[in-house]
């Protein structure tokens, strides 16, 4: 069984190999706040100056959607080069964390990343206020993306390669998520009825971030550092990105505010349209939002029975309770009808 020694000595050989041959590992401390790939902050001494990265590395398990590091990494490369503000992707490597396990190093990115400091902190205000133009400035250019721009990028059209509509797909991947929970979700399986009576015109498919919300970009005082965690990236609708950041969840208390916790939409949606040169529905965008609660309502479930299966990431433990939350805005969602 591999120690932490073990890991240390196979991140030091890997640096000597690409940064340089005297780099030394100085410090090695796992990231937290996330609960779904393994990932480290990387101290390093190269040529007698410090180097911080991080490291992105598959987990023994990950939520169902959720593609591979070599993917990620291929996709980091593709948004970065459409002009997307996200830290560029280094190194592939195999079996760096353990065996089987694929990684990759990213520039370390300095600000704030957890959520409700990013909706809260005084000193972040003017950021908060220069969020939703930069946002939308980076959504463009991921959704710039596109299967005919870059074919062989290895990612599905939507989750588990299904060939539809993006809405078709996501209703389907929805019908699979709730399936692998455990337990009958009778609220659930209501709002994912009134998604699949939905007929949701479908737009060409772009490049979709998949997780595009507050504590999934670092922000500093002058507002967006970067985007990263692209796990969840496939081909879909962009306006899927958009509901995804007013999910309720990611307002992190601040639920008058609601583009991640720190904007309203009507700006919002205008920002998005000169970005993109395309107008915002909010219809499109509703659809989208009721979709993404109820995914993120399921996820809570399946992040529950990961820890009863595994047993060591007390985060795991703390997220199931959102499920019945998640699903109570979905349900709210429905009845009120598209926001703007």
């Amino acid at each position: 069984m591999d120690t932490d020694d073990d890991l240390r000595r196979r991140i030091e050989a890997r640096l000597r190999e690409t940064l340089h041959p005297t780099a030394t590992l100085r410090g090695l401390r796992p990231l937290v706040g996330g609960a779904c790939q393994d990932g480290f902050r990387v101290d390093a001494e190269v040529e007698g100056a410090p180097c911080r990265l991080a490291l992105r590395s598959d987990a023994r398990s990950s939520l169902p959607g959720s593609i591979d590091r070599a993917a990620e990494f291929a996709v980091i490369a593709a948004a970065r080069a459409a002009g997307a503000l996200t830290p560029a992707a280094r190194w592939l490597s195999a079996d760096l964390v353990r065996p089987g396990a694929t990684a990759y190093f990213l520039d370390w990115l300095e600000g704030e990343a957890i959520g409700a400091r990013v909706t809260r902190q005084p000193a972040l205000a003017a950021a908060r206020d220069a969020l939703p133009a930069q946002l939308a400035a980076t959504l463009a250019a991921i959704h710039a993306v596109t299967p005919s721009t870059h074919p062989d990028l290895p990612i599905a059209r939507a989750p588990f390669g299904r060939g539809e509509a993006p809405a078709r797909a996501a209703i389907g991947f929805l019908r699979v998520l709730l399936d692998r929970v455990a337990r009958p979700r009778p609220a659930a399986e209501a709002a994912l009825r009134w998604l699949a009576d939905q007929r949701l015109p479908p737009g060409p498919p772009t490049l979709v971030h998949g997780d595009f919300r507050t504590g999934n970009f670092m922000v500093g005082p002058e507002g967006l550092v970067g985007v990263f965690d692209w796990e969840f990236a496939h081909w879909g609708d962009p306006d899927e990105d958009l509901a995804w950041l007013c999910v309720r969840d990611w307002r992190f208390g601040q639920v008058s505010r609601p583009v991640g916790g720190f904007g309203q939409r009507a700006p919002f949606y205008a920002a998005c349209a000169a970005a993109a040169g395309r107008e915002v529905d909010p219809a499109r965008v509703h659809f989208w939002e009721v979709a993404g609660n109820l995914r993120w309502g399921v996820a809570a479930a399946l992040q529950g029975e990961r820890y009863a299966a595994e047993g060591q990431d007390l985060e795991l433990l703390a997220i199931p309770r959102r499920a019945g939350e998640m699903e109570y805005e979905a349900l709210r969602l429905i009845e009120a009808g598209p926001q703007v």
